[in-house]
């Protein structure tokens, strides 16, 4: 093989190593934020009415025998060297609300919170259910649905969703984002635009 037949072939061999390198290339495809593939479960649906709620349509802190309820089982599992007497009631313990970072030692300045509230609930969905499936959501022990909080924060959240309100502590925001939408999407609840885009806003941050 003479000098120009072997330049050519080098030539060739090098051109075509190149082509397959560039055509390897891919766009880098930015990572989805955490729970953003639960976020579109959510099935968007315009927030529904008030009409026929009440509280009492949610039976909730229900007995979980041994004398206690519902809400001492919160306190007793989210709480640090949580005493208890004879009743169930908590007589001593330490609480921090995950949404200010308030430290409480007294159970009884504890709320409970539901993380998507009762009424939230209703308004996407619950209202449909029977009050045992009510009651059922109302006292789900699983660990995200019922938060040991400060009565502050609390009272300020109400029956809100993300859109108009948010926990202080920014710190917070992917899982109480990542909780709201695995309470709705288990409990196929509907959540509006404005809702779904402030969680979207939230999930951002994990």
């Amino acid at each position: 093989m003479n000098r120009a037949a072997v330049t050519s072939l080098v030539v060739f061999l090098l051109l075509a190593g190149l082509a397959w390198y560039l055509s390897d290339l891919k766009p880098s495809t930015p990572k989805p934020p955490s729970g953003s593939a639960d976020l579109s479960a959510l099935k968007i649906a315009p927030e529904g009415k008030m009409a026929g709620y009440s509280r009492d349509r949610f039976p909730h802190w229900s007995s979980q025998g041994n004398n206690c309820d519902t809400r001492e089982i919160v306190l007793q599992r989210q709480g640090t060297d949580v005493k208890s007497d004879k009743s169930c009631k908590a007589t001593s313990g330490k609480w921090t609300s995950p949404y200010d970072d308030v430290v409480i030692t007294d159970g009884g300045d504890v709320d409970i919170d539901h993380t998507v509230p009762l009424a939230e609930a209703w308004r996407s969905g619950a209202d449909k259910w029977t009050d045992d499936e009510r009651s059922k959501f109302a006292n789900d022990l699983g660990g995200i649905q019922l938060i040991a909080t400060s009565a502050a924060s609390n009272r300020s959240k109400g029956d809100q969703d993300p859109a108009k309100w948010k926990p202080p502590v920014k710190g917070y925001w992917c899982t109480y984002a990542t909780h709201w939408v695995q309470v709705k999407v288990t409990y196929q609840l509907t959540a509006d635009q404005a809702e779904h885009d402030a969680l979207a806003t939230m999930l951002a941050s994990c």
